[in-house]
């Protein structure tokens, strides 16, 4: 078992209260907080060092702690061959289930010289030491690409206004070889958040196993540590790609490093270069970042060999999964609960459903071409996309069966039966089949005012049906409430028609006969 080594601070107390105090061990043990054992191997090694008190004012802890602890020098193994850590480090992070014992076996096949396993393992663990702290956690070749804004933004000038905008900058990093996508986008906001991830995944000519981003609400609608909620949208981004999302955890500075350095080479190696340049627009803005990302990707390593490229080449880039035929398309998420009349509205347009889900709350993803409809997580109804507000699109598969038989009458029969109630409620039911895109969205009313003739009788309805004619306002629910308070039986204030002209000039009708 190893001894155990004290501060420098101790070091200096021990011998002070042992060489000038006078004190015994046991007594400077207790007094200094430490065993009897290290109070004695800490004499011994300053005695061996032909230190005295007082000790000299130049000697300071780590010149005293190279005096007490030199390295060690074995002669054993100065000659012994040295495994390639570079290498070693490489092997691991290509394939998932390599372990230090059989790279160690397998060294020790080669070179039967070799070091030992334990320093094998203590050398690769110093030899990690060295490297950056985002370069020693041993991220596997191709699994994770993490994904952060910076803290710096980039200013865009409007050229019309001069107006100033702050853009944000997106940067993503690929773990195992540092290899970075960077860009700047108006605002973090869900189009743009998707956008950038599309736009990486290009950049990069394929698709990582799994995102790291870290808690922001456009990815992460509410964070914990065990089971964060994702945004829908970016949920569907990931499944789209067939990749997973693991966010980085609340208050765990380890699981997003690898991204937090290279937001930091982004603002240093990118936005200060471009920090007296002024941009008229994001494409401007944009091409000057990817300069200076090309000089990036190329740029050496300053503690590895080779350049962040030819890592993403040779270990990530054979680990990661092919693009998809098509790139994502960005689409709103939103809830919506059928109407009485299975439709759903989405942007002031109404989609149908099938009818047994009325009252139900569903899921609406609607993109620029299609909108879709999702009940406990199934997809139920897909139509195109309209963007004609107040209307209807409406599939003959999604309509109860009393409605199918309805959805077989055609306007001529409604005007039809209206006119067997007189010429004015005929009119009527023309007016509000005409003024539907489809007639057939008309004809509920249509049977809802020819009901009413039921009620008050056929009279009364040709006289509500003439005045609502007159005052524009033929539907149901003003010709019924025309009926309610009696106003079919007042009289109808007509205006007046003009006298006619009579001029020498205006040779009248019989003219032209």
């Amino acid at each position: 078992m190893p001894k155990e080594r004290v501060t420098m601070r101790k070091v200096r107390e021990i011998l002070r209260l042992v060489w000038s105090c006078g004190q015994s061990r046991t007594a400077t043990a207790k007094s200094c907080g430490v065993s009897k054992t290290a109070v004695t191997d800490t004499v011994r090694r300053a005695s061996m060092a032909k230190l005295s008190w007082p000790l000299p004012c130049y000697l300071d802890d780590p010149a005293l702690e190279s005096l007490l602890y030199p390295p060690r020098i074995c002669s054993l193994t100065v000659s012994r061959p040295r495994p390639d850590w570079n290498s070693l480090h490489n092997e691991l992070i290509t394939h998932r289930d390599l372990t230090l014992m059989l790279l160690w076996q397998e060294y020790k096949e080669r070179d039967p010289e070799g070091i030992q396993y334990s320093q094998y393992c203590e050398l690769f663990r110093q030899w990690r030491k060295k490297l950056d702290l985002s370069m020693r956690q041993e991220h596997r070749a191709g699994e994770k690409m993490f994904v952060d804004y910076c803290g710096r933004t980039l200013p865009i000038v409007d050229p019309a206004t001069g107006e100033i905008k702050d853009a944000q900058v997106f940067v993503a990093v690929m773990g195992a070889s540092n290899y970075t996508f960077a860009e700047a986008t108006r605002s973090q906001a869900l189009p743009d958040w998707t956008g950038s991830h599309v736009r990486a995944f290009g950049y990069m000519g394929a698709v990582p196993r799994c995102l790291v981003p870290d808690n922001l609400k456009s990815g992460v609608t509410k964070t914990c540590r065990y089971e964060p909620d994702l945004n829908p949208t970016y949920a569907a981004l990931a499944e789209h790609y067939q990749a997973a999302v693991i966010p980085a955890r609340v208050r765990k500075p380890k699981d997003k490093s690898k991204v937090e350095v290279g937001v930091q080479i982004v603002q240093r190696f990118i936005l200060a270069a471009l920090r007296h340049r002024t941009f008229f627009s994001l494409a401007e803005a944009n091409a000057a970042i990817r300069e200076r990302l090309e000089l990036l990707n190329n740029r050496p390593f300053r503690k590895l060999p080779g350049t962040r490229r030819e890592r993403f080449e040779d270990i990530d880039l054979p680990a990661m999964l092919p693009l998809p035929e098509t790139p994502y398309e960005y689409a709103d998420w939103i809830k919506a609960r059928v109407h009485m009349d299975y439709h759903v509205e989405v942007d002031h347009h109404f989609y149908s459903v099938p009818h047994r889900l009325v009252r139900e709350e569903l899921d609406v993803r609607y993109t620029e071409t299609i909108v879709e409809c999702f009940f406990n997580r199934k997809r139920v109804a897909s139509h195109p996309r309209s963007q004609l507000k107040g209307k209807h699109s409406t599939r003959p598969e999604h309509m109860p069966r009393a409605h199918l038989e309805f959805a077989e009458w055609t306007p001529e029969r409604f005007i039809s039966w209206a006119a067997k109630t007189g010429p004015e409620t005929a009119r009527a039911i023309e007016s509000v089949l005409s003024r539907r895109t489809y007639p057939e969205h008309g004809f509920r009313s249509c049977m809802g005012i020819i009901s009413l003739g039921k009620r008050y009788g056929q009279e009364r309805l040709e006289a509500a049906c003439e005045r609502a004619l007159l005052i524009k306002g033929v539907n149901y629910k003003s010709i019924k409430s025309i009926l309610e308070n009696n106003l079919d039986k007042k009289p109808l204030l007509r205006k007046p028609e003009a006298a006619p002209v009579d001029h020498e000039n205006i040779r009248g009708t019989d003219y032209y006969n």
